[in-house]
């Protein structure tokens, strides 16, 4: 129970400290964290996606574009898993009560 109750108040509360934060709080600063960045020198196709997710959370939609063009489904994705766990998490609790 005490876990399920720590997983929906994460499920809760990690969207909405991202969108508090500016949409610009991954730009610049942090050393990079992908492999193939930090071993081949090179970007993969997932370079910069959590760039564009944040401001996409911000809907400026053609800065996320430029960090990364896969957040077109990326973002939606995140969105629909988002609510479904969270009707599921919701659902399970009024089950047992």
């Amino acid at each position: 129970m005490l876990k399920r109750n720590i997983l929906l108040g994460g499920l809760i509360a990690i969207p909405i400290v991202l969108w508090l934060l500016p949409a610009d709080f991954f730009d610049s600063g942090l050393p990079p964290l992908c492999l193939s960045q930090i071993l081949l020198h090179q970007s993969c196709p997932g370079c910069g996606i959590t760039r564009a997710v944040q401001h996409a959370m911000h809907l400026d939609f053609g800065t996320a574009w430029d960090f990364n063009k896969l957040v077109i489904f990326v973002f939606p994705a995140m969105i629909y898993f988002w609510f479904k766990y969270l009707i599921q998490f919701w659902a399970e609790r009024r089950e047992k009560n």
